[in-house]
């Protein structure tokens, strides 16, 4: 694989690594450069570097990390392993194995998916952690696969979580973790890296899920799309890690790649709880994953231990004094007050003050999901509601974030006291949150959770609203039926129902990483010289992939492309599977492709003969998924804007009646339109890297193909 490729801008924005390229003497002349946290670590973990090479954002390099960490969707990896002829993993300790996205469903189609997921795992020596264990992003923080300055990667894109205890955290996709699996490697861009400032400390009841909402609902004009966000400031220092982790797992729905929070004094106490508390559980609940301990010694664990905190206390790694960073946003904690986001979007966040005047109805709560029902969360709420019910009328489901958080609440009483006030227990894991199993919202009804993404149509019926918000709000409006405060449960322990302005501020450095001029490159043997068809029209921006693949479909294996062709966009628009045609040329709006990284959003647009998609901007792992996929996408704001203004949004999906030649190894759209006018839109050209990995018929044959 390329180490290290500086693509120009014109190049199309993301390509997989093609074989060595000879790099120029300019490029390597970086000594000097400056790095912030995100670069250092990433210096750490990109094999063969030029000799003295410093990472900057906007380099396309190899990275081999820690961990990878797949779930209910290793099922889909393993073929994907199987077909691009590996027999064995690089590094059996690099991969880990958690089933928790489905793990309500008893029946026998998944009961013997996750036998076999389990038996490949103990056939390859591999840590696995079976359904009922809890959400594997939480394992990976418990278990010390996600260790702070570390670089650990997930097939879902809330692996931003583990910046909350400094490990950069980011998303991969399903052929990517085959890739790991097989070479342990896979390609990585740095990203523009966004400095945020967090000052002051926060008020009495606000919590670290009202600092990310107020973030998403502030800077809500894609500020931080597709970046990194490095988190500084004062106000840090009084965040503990649960709101760290909170913080850090939503700048997913904010739109970044990486959330990443120092690891400092707060971290190295919460290590060194979490070293007792491992070894307490150790002696209760073995870990099969674990040599045995053998006679007469001290149980210590393989990643959570002494001597890798006081290794990380001795040496640690910290952004360089003058480094560089694409943006400062500000905001003022002491600012803040209790926010609900919604409904259907994070971009819209109200304070809970200005929404409790309205006497929004609910008729579901939750607390579920890998964002906020760790211990603290859960004893948050059973402070709400100890000693008080369920308003009638109203369902209250609850899920620890793991099997272990379970028993620490248990222990505590809280967990009891969420249950004897009419709480409905669920597994550990991730259901509702993803719109699997039980509890789901149904036509019509209002659902309020502390969960982290609610899109349209994701937590049940398309008919329905949901709102986010935390633990103490969502168990404050179980109890009163209503969106509530829980200031007027808890009259000390609030905010109070007013909400000040938060103070926030934007500086915009520009000093995120200068490309390269293009040099222009002739189109490999076998690349189309010109794609041509109908533009379809979908003006939505921020359609995410819920809306392009539904989350009911997600973890179907055996859905093949003719199935899929007939469910696509179902969650956006139900006629969209009726009007497009083989060859069509999809159009979307900006941030096309936003949301979790379920890599059949991009097979899905595929199965339908879409051989090229534009848009104003895509998200980052939905372009990730799309080059492995070998669905070609170009982006371009003007056509989008043109097509606005000329053609409308009246309607979700439009036959545009304009016909488009798109020479894309030049990064010319010729577009003619209903009235016979001709235009041409430049547009960023489609590399070499990408025709390559498009000639191959994507990553998998790509890789088998160096195997």
């Amino acid at each position: 694989m390329l180490a290290l490729l500086r693509l120009p801008t014109a190049t199309f924005a993301r390509s997989f690594p093609r074989r060595p390229t000879r790099l120029t003497t300019p490029a390597l002349c970086r000594a000097s450069h400056t790095q912030n946290l995100v670069e250092k670590i990433v210096q750490q973990y990109a094999v063969d570097l030029p000799e003295g090479y410093k990472v900057k954002s906007g380099d396309y390099v190899t990275i081999q990390p820690e961990h990878v960490l797949t779930h209910d969707n290793t099922g889909a990896v393993i073929p994907k392993f199987n077909t691009i002829g590996a027999t064995q993993f690089r590094s059996p300790r690099q991969p880990v194995f958690a089933l928790d996205h489905d793990v309500q469903n008893k029946t026998e189609k998944n009961l013997t998916k996750y036998a076999k997921i389990e038996s490949f795992a103990h056939q390859h020596g591999i840590d696995f952690y079976p359904a009922g264990r809890g959400i594997g992003h939480q394992i990976m923080i418990e278990e010390g696969y996600a260790f702070p300055s570390t670089l650990t990667v997930a097939s879902d894109s809330h692996s931003n979580m583990y910046g909350g205890v400094g490990c950069l955290g980011t998303p991969v996709v399903r052929t990517d973790a085959a890739s790991i699996w097989a070479t342990g490697r896979t390609w990585w861009q740095v990203p523009p890296v966004v400095k945020v400032e967090l000052r002051g400390s926060l008020p009495t009841g606000v919590t670290g899920k009202d600092v990310i909402v107020t973030l998403c609902g502030l800077f809500n004009r894609d500020e931080v799309l597709n970046t990194a966000i490095e988190f500084h400031g004062s106000g840090i220092r009084e965040l503990g890690v649960e709101d760290r982790l909170a913080i850090a797992n939503m700048t997913t729905e904010w739109g970044a790649l990486v959330g990443l929070f120092p690891a400092d004094e707060v971290t190295v106490a919460w290590l060194k709880s979490r070293v007792r508390r491992l070894e307490l559980e150790h002696l209760a609940h073995p870990n099969p994953n674990f040599a045995p301990t053998p006679p007469g010694h001290f149980f210590t664990h393989p990643r959570v231990n002494d001597r890798r905190i006081d290794a990380l206390v001795s040496d640690p790694l910290r952004a360089e004094d003058g480094a560089s960073y694409a943006k400062h946003l500000v905001l003022d904690l002491s600012t803040l007050s209790p926010h609900v986001s919604g409904p259907n979007s994070v971009k819209i966040a109200t304070s809970l003050a200005k929404l409790e005047a309205q006497e929004v109805k609910i008729h579901k709560a939750y607390l579920v999901s890998c964002v906020n029902s760790r211990a603290g969360d859960i004893r948050q709420a059973a402070e709400v509601m100890r000693g008080r019910k369920v308003k009638e009328g109203v369902e209250f489901y609850i899920a620890a974030a793991s099997s272990e958080v379970q028993r620490e609440v248990e222990e505590s009483g809280d967990w009891g006291a969420l249950v004897e006030a009419g709480a409905r227990v669920l597994p550990a894991g991730c259901g509702p949150c993803i719109g699997l199993g039980t509890g789901l919202l149904q036509d019509g009804e209002v659902g309020i959770s502390a969960t982290n993404r609610n899109f349209k149509g994701r937590m049940g019926s398309l008919k329905a609203l949901a709102y986010l918000a935390s633990p103490a709000v969502v168990a404050a409006s179980a109890i009163a039926g209503k969106i509530a405060s829980p200031a007027s449960l808890l009259n000390s322990s609030f905010s109070p129902t007013t909400s000040p302005t938060p103070a926030f501020s934007i500086v915009t450095t520009g000093e995120g990483a200068s490309q390269a001029e293009a040099v222009k490159e002739d189109a490999l043997p076998g690349f189309p010289d010109v794609i041509s068809g109908e533009l379809v029209f979908c003006h939505a921006d921020n359609l995410n992939t819920d809306g392009i693949y539904p989350g009911k479909y997600t973890y179907v294996d055996d859905l093949g492309p003719e199935e899929m062709r007939k469910v696509v966009m179902e969650n956006y628009d139900k006629e969209f599977a009726g009007l497009i045609k083989k060859s069509d040329i999809l159009v979307g709006g900006f941030n096309f492709g936003s949301g979790s990284s379920r890599e059949q959003a991009a097979t899905a647009l595929l199965s339908c003969g879409i051989p090229i998609l534009l848009a104003g901007s895509f998200s980052d792992i939905f372009k990730r998924n799309s080059i492995n996929n070998a669905l070609l996408l170009l982006e371009s704001a003007r056509l989008v804007e043109d097509l606005r203004r000329e053609v409308g949004t009246g309607a979700l999906t439009t036959r545009t009646g304009w016909h488009a030649e798109i020479k894309a190894g030049e990064g010319i759209v010729k577009v003619t339109k209903a009235d016979g006018k001709e235009v041409v839109y430049r547009v960023g050209r489609l590399g070499r890297s990408v025709q390559e990995l498009w000639l191959a018929g994507g990553l998998e044959e790509w890789v088998k193909e160096r195997l």
